[in-house]
């Protein structure tokens, strides 16, 4: 070995420390380092390598003025985040020991992960603790932490950092700090003022606008006025066979509907066309990061931040590629081979992987979407190091059978469609069953479609009315969003990023501005929306967003300045915040009675089912402390009923009702036990049953 200074390799997180350092030592035994806690791993290559991890983002951006309460604070500067989040303490040491291992470094590389975070991660770590290196660092650019595609990457350098994409992450992070912090202030000060309580209301470029659909949907939901209508259905037979056929149009009065059950009950009808069609479906295209959430919520229930939570995970075990894509192609410098060969290792892959194996091109169905960083989703064709837990097992697979379908054969089904008339009412019934299965059979359990058969038959054949159901329905409002609903939604109108859209919709339940799974927007949620359309609507409309997120993303393609899109941000927010403060006492008053009602909110757990005028709340002991349910009239005097409630763990309000006795419930969540339903009537079923079981 020569005496050249060693090289200095920056990682994101710990595990693709580890990872870089076996892919690149010459005998792939790496010697682990420890400094102040801090750990970092030394390789021997065509030099020595010093590879060190950060923790995520190690800089910020805060205000040059000091104190929480002012605003606007246009002027910002970038520092570590230890000086401007408490909890981040622990991370001084961290810089510090990446400080002294560039000291003496000769070559400087960023190894991030390669898209914006990534970027902005290694360039403030190369400018701020390697003393402005950022200039003079090469950069790493991978897919997937296999050996093979790391030990390429080096050999492969690219000669300078993005500074494009740093340029245009800067901006991001700056303009979404100008925003949220403003904005926030804005409306924690003006509630503070008028309560003398302190608690943080937050909104910011993208968190508005995606509150405003939420709150758009909500009010359409609760305006909504239901209409009745009737439903005919027919159960029909022809050879003894009998099959399910339905009126073809919805009945507006009951009447009418009284009129045809009457009209055609225990007559003959005839069959007077049979449409017959082959279907033929493409294969997906392999997942982007979109996408996967979408299909884990759809089958698992996953929320999206979840899915993206295990996706990255498994991409640190180098068993996917890099999960924060937007790419619907895999290019064909992948070996395919190579991961089904992988895969093929495995019992329940084994017989699929063949069938490709045989095949002499393998070429993907793809989809139209691009990412310039990273292609598709894929897996590597590594098998697991360590027991996965049952949740990134499902990921894991979901992704092999994606990736697999993608490569399939078209899937043929037949659709059968029978139109029946009775004394002059039509009837339809509707048969469909697989011909050739083609890519469904490589997704296999993701795939939701049950075979409906009909009895054969030809058009003039006559069949019996063996019964008519008569269904009354209402019309039915918008359905509400979901978490992987409303990123599909925040996706299509183009605000936010694929990294950050999750994060946004989980930041709105903390700020209590939404709740449940089937998303409804809280009256604390209405009134922030209300707010800033009346005083800041330009700042929180979609548009506005849609443009910044459009302009940044020239700055990648140096077609945009920084300067110009910060210039242009403050200059709106400034305006908008004037608005904002010159009605700080209206906002205090508005947001205060509303946070009192979503405080209120949570805590009602039903009716009291004793004195049936008051609520039961969710209470705290003035003497001990202690919480219980208790009636609202409770320290008015005029009931006292009351219900104790486990004091360890979270409580939670249900909205539910016991399905034995229809008594209120809560849900209890202790630690490393699964939450449970617990009626509140102590002379419950449940109750009883609960307390055998825990007593086995």
């Amino acid at each position: 070995m020569s005496m050249q200074k060693h090289a200095l390799i920056i990682t994101e997180k710990p595990d693709a420390a580890r990872r870089i350092a076996t892919a690149l030592d010459v005998q792939h035994r790496p010697k682990v380092r420890e400094d102040n806690g801090v750990p970092y791993y030394v390789a021997e290559r065509d030099r020595k390598l010093v590879i060190v991890p950060a923790l995520g983002h190690l800089y910020t951006v805060v205000a040059e003025e000091r104190g929480r309460d002012f605003y606007p604070a246009l002027a910002f500067r970038w520092v570590p985040r230890y000086e401007a989040e408490k909890k981040a303490r622990q991370l001084r040491t961290w810089l510090l020991t990446i400080t002294n291992l560039a000291r003496d470094a000769g070559l400087f590389i960023d190894a991030c992960d390669y898209d914006i975070e990534g970027s902005i991660i290694g360039y403030s770590i190369l400018k701020y603790a390697c003393n402005n290196k950022d200039r003079v660092a090469r950069r790493m650019k991978y897919s997937t932490l296999t050996g093979d595609e790391l030990e390429e990457s080096y050999g492969k350098l690219l000669p300078h950092l993005d500074f494009a994409l740093i340029e245009a992450g800067k901006t991001r992070h700056e303009v979404d700090w100008l925003y949220g912090v403003n904005l926030s202030r804005a409306l924690t000060v003006s509630r503070r003022n008028w309560s003398g309580k302190y608690r943080v209301l937050s909104t910011g470029r993208v968190q508005g606008p995606v509150l405003g659909f939420l709150a758009a949907r909500e009010a359409s939901i609760r305006s909504f006025v239901p209409t009745p209508y009737w439903e005919v259905n027919a159960r029909l037979e022809f050879n003894r066979r009998v099959f399910e056929a339905r009126y073809e149009n919805i009945i507006k009065t009951k009447k009418d509907a009284e009129t045809l059950m009457g009209a055609c009950g225990g007559s003959i009808g005839q069959v007077e066309r049979i449409v017959n069609e082959q279907v033929s479906k493409p294969p997906p295209p392999p997942f982007d990061l979109s996408g996967l959430q979408s299909e884990a919520y759809r089958l698992f229930g996953y929320a999206p931040k979840q899915a993206s939570n295990l996706a990255q995970r498994l991409y640190l075990d180098a068993l996917i590629s890099y999960p924060r894509t937007s790419s619907q192609k895999l290019p064909p410098t992948i070996d395919y081979r190579t991961i089904l060969k992988g895969l093929g290792r495995l019992r329940e892959y084994k017989d699929l992987t063949l069938q490709f194996l045989a095949m002499t091109n393998l070429k993907p169905k793809e989809g139209l979407k691009e990412d310039a960083a990273h292609p598709a989703i894929y897996p590597t064709g590594i098998l697991p190091e360590r027991v996965l837990t049952l949740a990134e097992r499902k990921i894991w697979d979901l992704v092999i059978r994606r990736f697999m379908a993608a490569f399939g054969a078209l899937a043929i089904i037949e659709t059968l469609k029978v139109y029946v008339n009775v004394e002059g009412f039509r009837f339809s019934a509707e048969g469909r069953r697989r011909l050739k299965p083609g890519w469904q059979d490589l997704y296999g359990p993701y795939v939701r479609a049950r075979a409906i058969t009909l009895p054969k038959m030809k058009e003039g054949a006559r069949v019996k009315v063996k019964a008519l159901i008569l269904l009354e329905g209402f019309t039915q409002p918008p359905a509400r969003y979901n978490p992987s609903s409303i990123i599909r939604k925040m996706e299509k109108a183009k605000i936010g990023t694929k990294a950050t859209r999750a994060d946004i919709v989980q930041i709105l339940y903390g700020r209590r501005y939404i709740r449940n799974e089937r998303i409804e927007t809280t009256d604390l949620g209405f009134e922030v929306v209300e707010i800033l359309r009346k005083y800041c609507s330009l700042i929180v409309s979609p548009q506005l967003t849609r443009d910044l997120e459009e302009r940044m993303d020239r700055i990648q393609t140096n077609a945009e300045t920084r300067e110009n899109v910060l210039f242009d941000a403050a200059n709106i927010l400034r305006l908008a915040l004037k608005k904002l403060k010159e009605n700080e006492v209206n906002l205090g008053e508005q947001l205060s009675k509303a946070e009192a009602n979503a405080d209120l909110e949570e805590r009602t757990v039903g009716s009291c089912p004793v004195c049936k005028t008051g609520k039961l709340l969710i209470l705290y002991s003035r003497k001990t402390g202690k919480r219980f349910v208790g009636c609202s009239n409770y320290f008015k005097g005029r009931c006292k009923t009351s219900f104790p409630l486990p004091q360890l763990g979270k409580v939670k309000v249900r909205n539910k009702t016991c399905p034995n006795c229809e008594w209120p419930t809560i849900q209890v969540f202790l630690r490393r036990r699964r939450p449970w339903a617990l009626c509140l009537n102590p002379r419950c079923s449940s109750r009883q049953r609960r307390k055998k079981k825990s007593a086995m």
